[in-house]
Parts: structure tokens; C-alpha cells; sequence
């Protein structure tokens, strides 16, 4: 029998052994990331940058042999462990596999079999959203879980499911959406807006899934690759695009590479990172962008600046990792058969790069679309961001869209007070849409009552359903790209906590097993929510057969007596959209519309079955109102 110093020796020999066969095979194949990682023959960017990373891979040597294919120029980094490799891929290059072999002498060979994949179908076939399309944007966690088996991911760090706590992961997954596509176009949208559905392998509070930490992966509580591309398919076979939301700005503190940064610029303020010290955050002044008094520091902070602690601004000025995020986003349009990209907090990185970033996307895409998020409410500087506008500073964005924050406020405010004084109620929409003459393309710019980052429009209008009404009928109006929230529809709220992003990203109501109603498809829901629902997808629908509000002209007259009316005109089409803010009906001396010569024709209600002939006088209803005229 041996003694336990016997035994604890001979296990330490053992373990010794152990790691110098590991160490004599150097690396395992398996440890070597490439990125992206794969390509396309026939794209117009047919010069691609490798990032390669592995422990100590700066000392070997790459080589490829596949004809068409050339590895141009070799980059170390300034950590040993990644090499960046420029990439030609010439028009004798066909699609197939082929080995790329990392050498080094003394040293087992690695190696990591790349594809060249053929396009699915030509770059004039990418068509993106627009002012034809209505977009329903999704919280996946939070809108339905179709499959419960993926809850938890023991590898990752965050692994409860709690649908009591707003922050926590409550579910959701792409399956849940998938199963609800006949839903969503039934409504009557035709365009999916999900949040991020990459990794956030984060401690906590990673649900929302603007923390990435690796733009290469699906996070699996959401499901894989494959599902999303099935998404997108099944999405697109019923009529529905798929819009991805990307994050240019900042990725997740728990991203693969915070251990081992290429660069020493690969972040912004990384040397404060690095040594542990206090990290400036962005001062959110977004005007530096166009203030021609804007102090360096200001604009330094406003770029540069983290947003949290947990989510690392990116350094965009460092040539690779501008090359890395072009790359990425093209890979991903390629890959899913995207309609479209919304770009988080636009605004924040290097605005040269955006410019660069769009036009790579828009050269490769000619007829694709990416909306742009600028919080601001301030018109003149979100037209700054649209392309076609002639900035007096000369920068051209390459930006088709942007959200339309400025309109959104107005309605809000308009609706919410009274029309008394100067200036005040229905007279801000009014001015605030005869400031259009700022946007390039009007209809280009994407409106919405509401969006997964601020109280929900029921809730800002003070749960007042002819209020809610007026704002989505007039909306749904306008030349503009609408998106609309999803629970939008059945009148979600968050009222008791107006702010709180959990309860603003409520899980809606049928999407688990169990869940005691069912907006999906009616069961249990209250009338008043299912007479909403009702309202909704009517105008939606009837919105998708205009052509009066989809290629009309606008007309509109000032406000008078509390009532504001939209005029859409194509050919023989009319449609007009009234907002009456009174307390009760109101009789409408139509005379005021003279000009538009439409005594006599026959006018339908698009919400109810009723009409009247175009005369002296209408009796108008309470609240919003839709008329269509086809004579």
C-alpha cells in the first residue's frame, strides 16, 4: 500500500508529464480564431482583412495556396497573439474551401479551412426598407419563448431565467418570433426590426443585447446561426424583412479580445482602462458633431467617451478595427438576406468612419437601406445625418435614414396640451412638419410613437386611447418610414415606473406557456386592448394598398378650433386624416379645403363602415379619423 506522499508525488509527475505533451503540440487547431470567417466570390469588396488570433500566432508564418486567392500583406499586431492578413480575391477566384496554413519551425503546423462562398443572389437584389413599409420593432426576450430548452446556457455567465425581475432574461428567442410571423403580417407590418441578437456573455442585465460580446455569434439563449438565416427566409416568404441592429460605438466588456487587445488603441481612454483608473464616460453632447464652436475637449468626451463601464468605446480611428466593423456588417447583410440595418447611437463614433462605414454597405448594396439613431429633438441637427443634404461643413454621411426623435416629441407635446396660446397643442405638429424643407427625402426619415428606450406612447399620453389614436393614425399618415413598437398595439403601458427600460420591455402577453392571455390571438384580452389591435391593423392594411400615402403628395391646413386635417393625393386617390382634440364631435365648415376641389366625391371611412359626399359641412367625430376618396 502506498503512503499519500507516495501517491501525491506521483500524481504531480503525472501532471508534469501532461503539460509537456501539451506543450510539445504547441497549439490545438480549435484555439485559432479567424475573422470573418468566411468570404464571397463576386462581391465589389473583393480585398478582405483576416483578423487571425491565437497564442503567439505573430510568429508564424501564413501561407495559402487556392487559385484567385492571395494572401497581399502580413500585419502584427501589438500583441503577439493576432496577425491581420490582407486578402485579394481576384475574378478568377471560384467559390470552395481551402486550408490556410500558419507555419512555424520547430512548431506543429496550424491550420483553418476557409470557404468562398457564391452569392445568393445579385447586390441589386438587396432592396431596403423604406417609406412603402411599416416596421415592427422587437425585444426578443422579451416578445415570446418558442423554445424553453435554450432558457439557460451553463457556459455563459449569466444562467437565470426570472420573468419577475425586468432585468433579468426572461426567454424570448427567435423561435418565438418565428412562430409568430403570420401574426406580425397579418398586422399588417412588413419589416422586423429585432434588437441585437449577438452574444452578450455579461454578468447580468444582458438581455437587451447591446453589450456584444462576439459580432461573429448568435447568443445561444437566443438560438443559432442557422435560425436566424431561417428567420430571415421565412420572414421574406411572407412578405416581411428582416432589419439587424448593429452597434458600431461600443461592445460588451466581456468580449473575447477585453483580455488580449490587438492594439493599444484598440479602445478609447484604453490606457485608462488598462491601468485600472477612472474612465471618462461620454458627455452625450452630440452637437459637437456639428458645432463649428466646439471645444476638442467637448468633442473628444462626446466620441470617446464609454457609455458604461460595461461597454467599452471602440476606437474607430485604428484602420483594423475600422476594417473589422465594415467587414463584420457586410458579412452579416450577406449572410442573413438582409432588408435592412438600424445603427445604435450614431452619433457617438468617429464620424468619418460612419461616413465610410455607410458608403462601403450602400457601394456593395446600391439599393439596401440603414436608419440611424440620433436622439435628438432638434430637426436641423438629424438632417445633418441624412445623405443628399448639402452640410455647410461638407461632410456627407452615406446615410439613407434616420429616427425621427424631433416629430415624435412634437406629437406628444401637442396631443398631451391644450391648443390655447400661441404656439401651443396641434400648431407644433403643424410647424413642426413645415420644417421638412431640412431633410433631403422626408419620406426616408423613419417616425415612431414610441421605441424600446423610452416610456411606451400609451404611457406618455397619460393612457388616454383617443390621444394614443390620434398619434398612430397621424403617423401612419405622413410621409415618412413608420416603426412601431411591439405591444404598441394592444395599448402596452408602463405608467407605474415611467423610465424603467425593464417594465418599457414588458413581455407580451402570450408568448409563454401558461401566460393567462393571449394578444397573439385574443384570448382573454381586454376589449379595449383588442378594439385597439382592431384599429391598428386596419390602417395598416389599408395603409399598404394607398397609393395616395404611399406616393401622394401633402397637403395640410393650420390648425383651427382644435381640429388638424392631412390631406395624401395621388391621381384619382385622396386621403384624409382628421385629429380632433375636442371633447366631443365638432361641425367642420369644409370650405376651408376649397382649393383641393373635392365637392362632390364620395368619401369612405377607412376604420368604420360609414362615408359622406364631399359639401359644406361634416360632422366630425371625436378623436382620429381616416377618409378615402377614389374619384
Amino acid at each position: 500500500m502506498k503512503s499519500k506522499s507516495s501517491l501525491s508525488f506521483l500524481k504531480l509527475a503525472l501532471g508534469c508529464i501532461f503539460i509537456l505533451n501539451l506543450s510539445s503540440v504547441d497549439l490545438k487547431a480549435q484555439d485559432l480564431r479567424v475573422e470573418p470567417p468566411n468570404w464571397w466570390i463576386g462581391m465589389e469588396m473583393n480585398e478582405i482583412q483576416l483578423l487571425v488570433h491565437a497564442d503567439n500566432i505573430s510568429s508564424y508564418e501564413p501561407q495559402l495556396n487556392y487559385k484567385g486567392v492571395e494572401v497581399t500583406k502580413i500585419h502584427k499586431a501589438d500583441s503577439p497573439n493576432y496577425l491581420f492578413l490582407d486578402v485579394n480575391i481576384s475574378e478568377q477566384a471560384k467559390a470552395g474551401s481551402f486550408e490556410i496554413k500558419f507555419k512555424k519551425k520547430g512548431s506543429k503546423n496550424l491550420g483553418f479551412d476557409y470557404e468562398l462562398k457564391s452569392r445568393q443572389k445579385p447586390a441589386e437584389d438587396y432592396v431596403g426598407f423604406n417609406h412603402t413599409d411599416v416596421v415592427y420593432l422587437i425585444t426578443p426576450d422579451r416578445f415570446a419563448n418558442g423554445n424553453p430548452k435554450n432558457d439557460v446556457v451553463k457556459n455563459l455567465k449569466e444562467t437565470k431565467v426570472n420573468r419577475e425581475d425586468n432585468y433579468a432574461r426572461h426567454g424570448g428567442d427567435i423561435q418565438g418570433i418565428m412562430d409568430h410571423l403570420d401574426y406580425i403580417s397579418d398586422m399588417g407590418f412588413t419589416s422586423i426590426w429585432s434588437s441585437p441578437l449577438l452574444t452578450n456573455d455579461m454578468e447580468n442585465s444582458s438581455y437587451h443585447g447591446y453589450a456584444i460580446t462576439d459580432f461573429y455569434e448568435v447568443d445561444p439563449r437566443f438560438g443559432d446561426l442557422e435560425q436566424y438565416k431561417e428567420l430571415s427566409k421565412k420572414a421574406s416568404e411572407q412578405g416581411v424583412g428582416l432589419i439587424m441592429d448593429m452597434v458600431a460605438n461600443h461592445c460588451g466588456s466581456g468580449h473575447w479580445w477585453m483580455e488580449d487587445l490587438p492594439f493599444g488603441d484598440w479602445l478609447n481612454f484604453q490606457e485608462e482602462y488598462e491601468s485600472g483608473e477612472e474612465i471618462p464616460t461620454s458627455n452625450h453632447k452630440r452637437s459637437t458633431n456639428q458645432d463649428p464652436y466646439a471645444s476638442e475637449r467637448d468633442t473628444k468626451l462626446n466620441n470617446q467617451g464609454w457609455f458604461v463601464s460595461t461597454m467599452p468605446d471602440l476606437n474607430q480611428n485604428n484602420e483594423f478595427l475600422a476594417n473589422y466593423i465594415i467587414q463584420n456588417s457586410i458579412w452579416w447583410v450577406e449572410t442573413l438576406q438582409l432588408h435592412g440595418i438600424r445603427q445604435d447611437t450614431y452619433p457617438y463614433p468617429d464620424k468619418a468612419f460612419m461616413s465610410d462605414w455607410a458608403g462601403a454597405i450602400m457601394t456593395e448594396y446600391p439599393n439596401f437601406n440603414i436608419v440611424g439613431e440620433e436622439w435628438t429633438t432638434d430637426q436641423v441637427l438629424v438632417s445633418y445625418w441624412q445623405d443628399g443634404v448639402q452640410n455647410k461643413d461638407g461632410y456627407e454621411s452615406n446615410l439613407r435614414s434616420v429616427m425621427d426623435f424631433p416629430m415624435q416629441m412634437k406629437i406628444v407635446q401637442a396631443l398631451n396640451e391644450g391648443n390655447e396660446g400661441w404656439g401651443n397643442g396641434l400648431v407644433k405638429i403643424y410647424e413642426g412638419l413645415a420644417n421638412d424643407f431640412n431633410y433631403a427625402e422626408p419620406k426616408d426619415i423613419m417616425i415612431f410613437p414610441d421605441n424600446h428606450d423610452m416610456d411606451r406612447i400609451f404611457t406618455q399620453l397619460n393612457e388616454d386611447v383617443d390621444k394614443t389614436k390620434m398619434a398612430l393614425g397621424l403617423i401612419l399618415t405622413l410621409p415618412r418610414t413608420p416603426q412601431i413598437y411591439y405591444g404598441t398595439e394592444i395599448l402596452m403601458q408602463n405608467s407605474d415606473k415611467r423610465g424603467d427600460h425593464g417594465l418599457i420591455r414588458t413581455d407580451f402577453p402570450g408568448g409563454w406557456d401558461g401566460d393567462q392571455i393571449n394578444a397573439f390571438t385574443g384570448e382573454n384580452l381586454p376589449e379595449d386592448k383588442k378594439e385597439f389591435q382592431t384599429f391598428l391593423k386596419t390602417l395598416l392594411n389599408f395603409r399598404k394598398t394607398s397609393d395616395a400615402i404611399m406616393e401622394g403628395k401633402m397637403v395640410h391646413f393650420a390648425p383651427f378650433e382644435g381640429v388638424y386635417a392631412v390631406f395624401r393625393i395621388h391621381d384619382n386617390q385622396t386621403v384624409v386624416s382628421f385629429l380632433n382634440t375636442n371633447d366631443e364631435s365638432i361641425k367642420v365648415n369644409l370650405s376651408r379645403f376649397e382649393e383641393l376641389n373635392l365637392d362632390g366625391k364620395q368619401f369612405k371611412n377607412v376604420i368604420q363602415a360609414s362615408g359622406f359626399n364631399w359639401g359644406k359641412e361634416l360632422q366630425l367625430q371625436q378623436g382620429f379619423s381616416m377618409y378615402k376618396s377614389n374619384n
